[in-house]
């Protein structure tokens, strides 16, 4: 999975020309505010794609399982025709055999069990990035609303700029507790 874009830097040279050129202070702090946003944009992006790219790791690795537990499978039914074959001829059927037949059916639980481990480690990760791109968005709206606050010398644009930050904010930090 690619990595998220935070395409907001050309708004933030924006605010931080107009902060310095405007004489009301509060626009300074719109711009202060948009930097803090743009650093926790920048971070929740990269954990994103770690996220995303571990989830697709957990994915390949549980495919790899489930293709050898096939495998045993295929080998498992190919012994069984020989066994019935052997039997239909009324020849004997080795005691090796039986026991190697017995053999894949334990190892096709045991890879199972790593398969569906993998799985579910997929689906943590992508619950993770999921919620990361979300603060990501979240983050970016932040940013230019405060864009819109620093342009209009709109105070009430600033306080929705910090209100999408805050619940960008959250997702921030359920994308890191789980």
């Amino acid at each position: 999975m690619e990595e998220l874009e935070v395409p907001t830097e050309h708004l933030h040279e924006h605010m931080e020309h107009h902060a310095e050129e405007s004489k009301e202070k509060w626009v300074m702090g719109v711009a202060l505010t948009s930097a803090f946003l743009a650093a926790l944009a920048a971070v929740s992006s990269l954990m994103a794609g770690f996220h995303a790219n571990e989830a697709m790791i957990q994915r390949i690795k549980s495919s790899d399982q489930w293709a050898y537990y096939q495998a045993k499978g295929i080998k498992s039914a190919v012994l069984g025709t020989k066994v019935e074959l052997l039997k239909s001829f009324k020849k004997s059927v080795s005691e090796q055999d039986v026991k190697k037949m017995e053999q894949y059916k334990e190892d096709q639980d045991k890879i199972s069990e790593e398969a569906k481990k993998f799985e579910e480690e997929s689906e943590d990760h992508l619950k993770h990035h999921e919620t990361l791109a979300h603060s990501v968005t979240l983050f970016q709206v932040a940013i230019a609303v405060g864009a819109i606050a620093a342009l209009t010398r709109k105070k009430m644009f600033w306080f929705v700029s910090m209100g999408f930050g805050a619940i960008g904010l959250v997702f921030f930090v359920m994308g890191f507790l789980g």
